[in-house]
């Protein structure tokens, strides 16, 4: 009861005219600024933080939470229509929501994005609401033998479930794991793999590589090979999803949640972990062979739905660690940090007490924004299908511009071109030869995590590489990793034996 009555003094709050025009800003200015490759919700965050200097906290903090919503949905627009994700997080919904654009039913797409996002945005928010405090406790516990061995299982899920070949897929995994070493070195601050460049020493940009590997890739493979293409790609049809679209994406809406929300409690690598996993978990789910068939072909509704909901469920728990600890899980959960301190406000333990109504006026906001952000995209379904009129040596062309300008405005580096559309001609010749290309990027965001991860284990068991059997949490996973990796050989070969006999 002291939980509700908290919460609707924060509704009360929340409610004013003023504050609703400031969440309505925000969740439009993201949604606007998410579509925009290399401009993520931390950057807007950080660059709209100045203007809100002279306005009241409360309506820069629920604000900054419309941004930060907007931004995440945003990005999966551009991924489903064009296959350029705005963020590093939109990655998977590019695999299946760009086939399914494809082949006409980008309507479906962008509502079951726009509704699972919605869906797991409103249920991780009320288990902010209701379990801060414990969720963060057990979070707490986790130490870098557990994070190691997280990093590690979605490592070989990503590797064994994408593509045809799971040798493929370790071989594109090895070749992102080595662009992620690339730069200064985490602990010593030796300069690693940069042949001497110096804009090398920060390492590679994965927002580079993904806008690559996917955009550029995309053009450039459709110029060298594809020649002239069939308009009958981009047929229009219904925008609206059909009642077996709503059977496959509410349970895929569900699970995606639940994995996504115990992510966003850890600092375990953001939304990358979860997207993956869940869509790993929606192609080995699926029952019907015809569902099974769309996965990689004209695209999987369940591709869409379950890693979009992932993604919004881990960002809105990421909240949790940010407000009871202190403690920020991904970039923009920082820049949120950095705002709180803008203020004078530390997160941690005692905000809950000490800044009660700013907090309760903050989750609030998030209810809000969710119904906001679903009654602003909906509508627009219809009109975001329009864009796939457009002529395709146009659209590419747009495609191109869009990406390099993004690229370009990052650093302000002419390097970051070169690096671009080199990665565009890598990402062509995996498209040739039947590579992966998500592990790639996966390999480059999580490898140098789990690196440090790694080190720092090491640590703690003195050299001794039995500190990941020690620890229970982190000893379930190594056998769940060696499940994901042998259970599948095991059955596909009691199935031959069968297949053979009838």
């Amino acid at each position: 009861m002291e939980i509700f009555n908290a919460l609707m003094n924060g509704f009360a709050s929340a409610l004013t005219v003023s504050n609703l025009l400031w969440c309505f800003v925000g969740c439009a200015l993201g949604t606007a600024i998410g579509v925009l490759p290399g401009i993520g919700p931390a950057v807007a965050v950080a660059m709209l933080l100045p203007i809100t200097a002279k306005v009241d906290i409360t309506a820069s903090m629920i604000f900054f939470a419309g941004i930060y919503y907007g931004a995440m949905y945003g990005g999966s627009t551009t991924s489903i229509l064009l296959n350029t994700p705005g963020e590093t997080a939109s990655m998977v919904t590019a695999m299946e929501g760009n086939k399914m654009a494809k082949s006409g039913r980008a309507g479906a797409a962008l509502a079951t994005s726009a509704i699972g996002s919605f869906v797991a945005g409103t249920i991780a928010t009320v288990i902010v609401t209701l379990f801060a405090p414990f969720v963060a406790e057990f979070a707490v516990k986790l130490g870098p033998p557990e994070y190691f061995m997280l990093m590690l299982l979605a490592f070989t899920t990503v590797s064994a479930v994408l593509g045809k070949s799971t040798l493929r897929g370790m071989a594109a995994l090895f070749v992102g794991l080595a662009a992620g070493l690339v730069g200064l070195d985490q602990i010593s601050g030796q300069a690693r793999y940069t042949g001497g460049v110096p804009e090398l020493l920060d390492g590679i940009e994965i927002v580079l590589v993904a806008v690559g590997l996917f955009a550029v890739a995309e053009v450039l493979y459709a110029a060298l090979y594809e020649g002239k293409v069939s308009e009958t790609q981009n047929t229009m049809s219904r925008v609206h999803m059909t009642a077996r679209d709503w059977k496959r994406s509410v349970p895929a809406w569900l699970r995606g949640t639940a994995i996504g929300a115990p992510f966003g409690c850890i600092p375990a690598g953001g939304t990358e972990i979860p997207t993956f996993l869940s869509y790993a978990v929606e192609k080995k789910l699926v029952k019907n062979p015809e569902d099974k068939a769309e996965f990689g072909t004209t695209g999987a509704i369940e591709g869409v739905a379950g890693p979009e909901a992932a993604n919004n469920a881990t960002v809105t728990a990421a909240l949790i660690p940010l407000l009871t600890l202190g403690i920020p899980t991904s970039n923009t959960t920082a820049i949120l940090l950095g705002a709180f301190q803008n203020y004078g406000i530390q997160p941690g333990p005692q905000l809950f007490s000490t800044s009660a109504a700013l907090v309760w006026a903050l989750i609030a906001s998030l209810y809000i924004g969710n119904v906001m952000l679903l009654v602003l995209n909906l509508p627009m379904v219809g009109l975001w299908v329009k864009l796939l009129k457009i002529p395709k040596p146009q659209l590419y062309a747009g495609i191109l511009i869009f990406a390099t300008v993004g690229a370009y405005g990052m650093r302000q580096s002419a390097f970051d071109l070169y690096l671009l559309y080199g990665i565009g001609l890598l990402g062509v010749l995996m498209r040739r030869f039947d590579f992966p290309t998500a592990p790639v990027v996966v390999g480059m965001i999580l490898g140098p995590l789990a690196e440090a991860q790694m080190r720092n284990a090491l640590s703690i068991g003195e050299g001794h590489w039995t500190v990941f059997l020690q620890r229970p949490m982190s000893l379930i996973m190594l056998f769940v990793i060696l499940a994901v990796l042998i259970v599948p050989r095991v059955l596909r070969r009691m199935q031959r034996p069968a297949a053979t006999a009838a």
